[in-house]
């Protein structure tokens, strides 16, 4: 009975310090949570080079969503607003994954995903508001190419 007892003792002891060093290993992505959109931009502002991509990414990504509500509730102006702020902040997201060599595959997916997300808003759209979605997605793909091409293409002799 008493080895029970220090079995479950163990165990619990054991996952209270898996949470305390999970907790501790990741409090950015759960405080990215709570930060708005402005705190965040200001964060990825102020980062170091190589988490930049990521924050910015999530910027793009909360913006692409903002684009997405208003484009259904039919505000195609204010979609569009949104739709340019995806765009440069994909590509700060895209330049700092170049420059540093970090975060280059994170960021070509996310790209790839955001080109798919709208391309399936513009379906829903009529065709004289699909303009700007698709210059939207060409400017994504076109980031991806450079991405791709520095993962993969060749190297510059020195």
């Amino acid at each position: 009975m008493m080895r029970i007892r220090v079995s479950i003792l163990m165990l619990l002891v054991a996952a209270f310090l898996a949470a305390f060093a999970l907790a501790a290993v990741a409090p950015p992505a759960f405080a990215a949570k709570d930060e708005t959109l402005n705190q965040l931009i200001a964060r990825a502002e102020s980062a170091r080079p190589e988490d930049r991509p990521a924050l910015y990414l999530e910027i793009a990504r909360q913006k692409a969503e903002t684009a997405d509500t208003l484009y259904k509730e039919g505000n195609t102006e204010a979609g569009n607003a949104a739709l340019q702020d995806v765009v440069t902040f994909s590509k700060k997201a895209t330049d700092g994954s170049i420059n540093t060599g970090k975060k280059l595959k994170n960021t070509e997916i996310t790209l790839r995903k955001m080109a798919e997300k709208f391309r399936d808003i513009k379906r829903t759209l009529a065709f004289d508001d699909q303009a700007p979605i698709q210059q939207t997605v060409d400017e994504l793909e076109k980031m991806r190419t450079d991405l791709l091409s520095a993962m993969f293409g060749k190297k510059r002799s020195k």
